[in-house]
């Protein structure tokens, strides 16, 4: 079989994508074309493989193609109704050629419903719907196609998919009346025959030829922005509507394969819902222009697929027919869902990739199918993870959405967005960088539902909890940020029957814990346990420090009893201390991994235990850089109790270190160590304001029972010690 590269057509516009479509279905449905036609897309070009060779293919255009009778009787200006323009509708109803037979029948039909409800004028409300209903009654088959493509008829009434704008129409532009208008510009109504310039239209639509005149001043509408004319499209001022008669025809007949349906799940009681295949809401993220604005104006987005595997009508037919995608168990509902759904193999497989398009305003109050992004069909596992947040996310998005609801907290509208954006990189690269970019924004949103508690609540929007150990290995880049946020986000300490965990420092959460698993709720009154705030990060370190030590000390806890499943690495503790961490990305890191599930066996088994046991490759044979002996000083007298081992918790050592002095600090750690029976090799230590206020931030980081053991060996005067 022949294969031909059709180089007029692509996925970009809309209308050339659509053309695409109605060649292959123009070809494999004529009986004088080929039923086995199959079409594919390479380097964004259309290949199809078919009984035709170029000659050929351009002589069953020009003299066998039959155009589907495409008519809308509900429209203005579709030419039914006396003021409308009927010079090209009366050309085909009173032609007497074969090849316009079926299009005669079904204007007949749809003349004959318009004055069996005596309509001298497009019909509005009860009556367009009863115009719609008959003419669905009565239409022949061949006409039956355009009517399931531009409406739908459910118990609500008509639905309009949005393709093909309002039942065939774009504002004051009737698509039926302009299909009619350029057929009868490619074919003689009298002979039947091509007219003088339909072979040059014809190539130029196919095959891409650079010919002169190869348009027509005609509207297109919104599938081809380019060519919509208008203020600066030209080097003038203004410049006018310009369409290739056949880029029209065929762009209208590929439209077909969007047939929409109304369909309702099995067990509900309530009316069909319109579906349109791969259609669903705006998103205003994405794409170079995107603002959550477009959103509001938008009438949809559209995601077009691509396959790079020849294929047939039936099989594109059935594609189409089933083109809903499918994310978390659930119909992708916008342009969010399906990036997931796309990379997630909730598609149809077989297809490569796809076009997105959105029906935007760009053009005064017009609408252009604006071109957003391409996306590839491909397996990234790391978006499977979003699966946790879904609930969530959905809630989040009913209450905080630029169309849900505009009076939603600024803060918290711009955190959605900037989520929306993550997870769109994150479906386009499953890369630790961008796992990360995605917990990131996980932690923001959640900081701006905590400090709109009030608006959090009535909307009963709650806060996000239970992360699966898999974000862990998804979003470790390696990074010393990365690890020491981990092991402070996992804190927590026994007090009595209850926890206190880290999080609870952050925002006003309850932790409720149970065997396997916890659960987060907000705090019916406000906590004094919440000082996390937001500037310099050891700073609320410290505060969180100081926090916890209050709580340790009414609670009559002996020793320091936090612990976590991920210990810090002296080597990243150092580099914390010195000042050659991004605070920053870490303060995000922090609010972002606090949402995990650390009750979770999982997390025990992912992460370090008692015997150091530390996840992925953190382990390390040998040390890197270690702290300095005022770490180790401080350090050694906030640990937990282990048999003899007991040196009672003296808040003024952090304090002091807190306030800059590190020399007091270091006087009262050495005495409290020498009083415990573990006496150091120094007094004290000078030690400037900076280092001392991050050094008693470190205080934080959990370690592991062999790093304690350095820290001995490092400050302890280890021949007394083994003699006491």
């Amino acid at each position: 079989m022949p294969t031909l590269t059709l180089a007029g057509c692509s996925p970009i516009p809309l209308a050339h994508y659509l053309k695409a479509l109605g060649i292959l279905r123009l070809v494999a449905e004529s009986p004088h074309g080929d039923l086995a036609a199959k079409a594919g897309w390479k380097a964004d070009q259309l290949y199809l493989e078919s009984r035709f060779d170029e000659k050929d293919l351009v002589s069953f255009f020009l003299n066998d193609y039959q155009p589907t009778p495409v008519m809308a009787p509900w429209n203005g200006g579709s030419g039914f109704y006396k003021k409308d323009n009927h010079e090209a509708l009366d050309s085909i109803v009173k032609s007497s050629s074969p090849r316009l037979a079926e299009y005669r029948a079904g204007i007949g039909a749809a003349a004959r419903a318009v004055d069996f409800l005596k309509l001298k004028e497009k019909p509005d409300g009860e009556t367009k719907a009863q115009l719609l209903q008959l003419c669905r009654n009565t239409l022949p088959d061949d006409a039956l196609a355009w009517l399931d493509a531009v409406c739908v008829l459910n118990q609500e009434g008509p639905k309009y998919p949005p393709l093909l704008g309002t039942g065939g129409n774009d504002g004051r532009l009737e698509f039926t009346n302009n299909f009619m208008q350029r057929v009868t510009e490619l074919i003689d109504p009298v002979s039947g025959a091509a007219t003088a310039d339909s072979e040059r239209w014809l190539r130029a639509a196919l095959f891409g030829a650079a010919t002169p005149g190869s348009s027509a001043k005609a509207p297109v509408g919104q599938f081809f922005p380019g060519a919509a004319g208008g203020a600066n499209g030209t080097s003038g001022f203004d410049a006018p509507s310009a369409v290739n008669p056949w880029d029209f025809i065929l762009m209208i007949e590929g439209a077909l394969l969007f047939a929409a349906a109304s369909v309702k799940r099995l067990e509900s009681s309530r009316d069909g819902a319109l579906v349109y295949p791969f259609c669903v809401r705006q998103a205003g993220v994405g794409y170079a222009s995107a603002t959550p604005a477009d959103e509001k104006d938008a009438r949809c987005e559209i995601w077009v697929p691509l396959w790079s595997k020849a294929a047939t009508l039936p099989e594109l037919r059935a594609v189409f027919g089933e083109g809903r995608a499918q994310v978390g168990g659930r119909a992708a509902r916008n342009g969010v869902d399906f990036a997931r759904a796309a990379v997630s193999l909730g598609v149809d497989r077989g297809i490569s990739a796809f076009q997105r398009y959105g029906f935007q305003v760009r053009n005064g109050l017009a609408y252009f199918a604006t071109p957003l992004a391409r996306v590839a069909v491909q397996r990234n596992g790391a978006v499977d993870l979003l699966s946790d947040i879904d609930q969530w996310y959905e809630r989040l998005r009913q209450k905080a959405g630029a169309q849900a609801n505009p009076a939603a907290p600024a803060a918290i509208a711009r955190s959605l967005n900037e989520l929306e954006r993550a997870i769109l990189e994150l479906c386009r690269d499953g890369c630790p960088r961008s796992v990360q970019a995605v917990l990131v924004c996980l932690g923001r949103m959640e900081l701006g539902l905590a400090r709109s508690l009030k608006w959090s609540s009535e909307n009963y929007v709650k806060p996000l909890s239970g992360l699966c150990a898999e974000w862990l290995k998804k979003a470790d880049n390696g990074s010393t940020e990365f690890r020491l946020a981990a092991s402070l986000a996992g804190i927590r300490a026994s007090i009595g029957k209850d926890n206190l965990w880290l999080r609870q420092h952050l925002e006003p959460v309850e932790i409720t814990t149970g065997k396997d698993r916890s659960w987060a709720k907000w705090t019916e009154q406000p906590s004094n346990d919440v000082v996390w705030h937001s500037g310099d990060l050891a700073d609320a370190m410290n505060e969180v420090f100081a926090r916890r030590m209050v709580r340790f000390q009414k609670a009559g806890v002996v020793g320091w009893p936090d612990r976590s499943p991920f210990q810090a690495k002296l080597e990243d503790i150092t580099a914390f201390v010195e000042g050659r961490t991004d605070d920053a990305l870490m303060g995000d890191l922090i609010w972002g991994l606090g949402l995990f599930d650390w009750q979770n066996p999982e997390m025990a088994k992912t992460g370090a235990s008692d015997q150091n046991i530390l996840p992925y490759d953190w382990k390390e044979d040998g040390y890197g850089a270690v702290p300095s002996s005022f770490y180790a000083l401080l350090k050694l007298c906030f640990q937990p109790h282990q048999g003899e081992r007991k040196i009672p918790v003296n808040p003024a050592i952090h304090n002091r270190a807190r306030l800059g002095n590190g020399e007091e600090a270091s006087r009262l750690a050495a005495r409290r160590l020498r009083g415990s029976g573990f006496p150091p090799l120094v007094g004290s230590l000078p030690v400037v304001s900076g280092v001392a206020r991050r050094t008693a931030a470190a205080l934080l980081f959990p370690i592991s029972p062999r790093d304690r053991s350095l820290l001995e060996k490092i400050i302890i005067n280890q021949p007394e010690h083994q003699h006491a």
